[in-house]
């Protein structure tokens, strides 16, 4: 039995010499990983096991895209992990590495900016008069395109605005999400659902579901927000950008569901498990 043993531990070796070779791992070092945890602390608050995932995850991530910076910004490898690491968060738990990042398979460019972005617009009114105006901009997710990311919003994630309500959560979930949005069409608030979705039988009972659950804590909240601004009510916890459309109230709502999960689940208790459900988060998670 000794004598087999060599010879088998030889060709092991020498598989992983030549996969390395042919195809080597991506990989992200552990000093530039533990620093990334350290800077974002509802990473670091991840159980052990899924933190290793995330780290995979986002190795293949980096390997796949292409990050540009705007206006002579050099993106490092610390800037480039601190986005793939939160772009890869809402995939965590959607099996293996290279199912899961096919959902972002449909563009390679990330583009950052060094402060927030400005874009001009066009809108026309009932009246169909032209309006040309600017728009400051913190990300962006483009249909099939690129995203676009304003550092110091990345590397803010997780801290609180005044009176405790979370501005920018994160930009990155928020315009992956998007992106996730928009494997079906344009952002509209409901993505690609999966077979059998919170034990419904076919695509049209699943939206049926997600819709019933979404409306009505979308409607509710946009009512908080006009309430606040017009009446001078009580701001929501949740970003008040999230009222603008339901495609962003999901956005918004996936920001604080993944960095103040236990806060979201106390003000939207019906959406927690229809976001569980969604993500594939463990029930003893």
């Amino acid at each position: 039995m000794a004598r087999n043993r060599a010879p088998l531990h030889f060709l092991r070796q020498l598989a992983l010499r030549v996969r390395a070779t042919v195809a080597p791992l991506p990989d992200i070092s552990a000093q530039l990983w533990l620093q990334t945890l350290r800077r974002y602390p509802f990473l670091q608050a991840l159980p052990l096991h899924d933190q290793g995932k995330l780290r995979a995850l986002s190795a293949l991530f980096l390997d796949r895209k292409e990050f540009t910076g705007a206006h002579g910004l050099v993106v490092t490898d610390a800037m480039a992990v601190s986005i793939a690491a939160q772009a890869c968060l809402p995939l965590l738990h959607w099996g293996a590495p290279e199912r899961a990042l096919a959902w972002y398979d449909d563009f390679v460019g990330i583009v950052v900016h060094p402060a927030e972005a400005v874009a001009r617009r066009q809108a026309v009114d009932a009246a169909g008069v032209v309006h040309h105006y600017d728009e400051v901009l913190l990300g962006e997710a483009m249909e099939r395109g690129p995203v676009m990311l304003s550092w110091p919003a990345v590397d803010g994630a997780g801290q609180g605005g005044p009176d405790g309500q979370p501005v920018a959560t994160s930009v990155v979930i928020h315009e992956f999400v998007h992106k996730i949005d928009m494997r079906n069409g344009p952002a509209d608030g409901c993505p690609p659902l999966p077979p059998g979705f919170m034990g419904t039988r076919g695509a049209r009972a699943a939206h049926a579901a997600w819709r019933d659950a979404w409306e009505p804590a979308y409607e509710q909240f946009r009512e908080q927000v006009i309430i606040a601004e017009r009446f001078g009510g009580a701001w929501p916890w949740l970003d008040a950008y999230g009222a603008t459309a339901p495609a962003e109230f999901f956005a918004v709502a996936c920001e604080a569901y993944f960095v103040h999960r236990e806060r979201f689940g106390q003000e939207f208790p019906t959406l927690l498990p229809v976001l569980d459900a969604f993500f594939g988060r463990p029930l003893s998670g």
